[in-house]
């Protein structure tokens, strides 16, 4: 069984308590790690609940693209998608305005959107990317089994 250890800065927004977001975190990090090939890991993961203003900062110095974003991912050491990671994953960093206005826009419960892009972030801190369309199908794939196991709808289902 994997052991991940979560650690939760609540720095800016209006997340609310800490304890709500770190049962959904560890919920996520529990349905990410029960993954094969992620058995038997053991793992650190920071978790850092941000504004907009911060996280466009961020954005900008890092990813040079000057706008907040809904989530953002630094990886502690590189790895390739399904290798076995180092003991520190790296953080995971998420935007209140930007993660609020999108579930509100895409009628999803704001839990569950958090979740998603929880898992959205731990996967590209294990190699996981969608810059190519091939890349994309992978990773959406494991998200959407990942969250159906967490009985949470397709993220990537059309919205009518």
């Amino acid at each position: 069984m994997a052991k991940i250890t979560v650690d939760i800065y609540m720095e800016a927004g209006q997340w609310g308590e800490e304890r709500p977001l770190r049962r959904l975190a560890e919920r996520v990090t529990a349905a990410l790690f029960a993954l094969p090939h992620l058995q038997g890991s053991r793992a650190e993961l920071s978790l850092v609940f941000t504004d907009n203003a911060h996280i466009r900062r961020l954005n900008a110095q890092w990813r040079q693209q000057d706008k907040a974003t809904n989530v953002l991912s630094f990886p502690a050491f590189a790895v390739k998608a399904g290798e076995q990671p180092q003991a520190l994953l790296g953080d995971v960093i998420l935007a209140y305005e930007t993660v609020k206005t999108e579930a509100e826009l895409e009628n999803k419960p704001l839990d569950n959107h958090i979740s998603h892009l929880l898992l959205h972030g731990c996967l590209h801190l294990l190699g996981y990317d969608h810059e190519t369309a091939a890349d994309a199908a992978v990773m959406e794939a494991l998200e959407r089994d990942i969250l159906a196991d967490l009985t949470i709808d397709d993220p990537y289902a059309e919205v009518l």
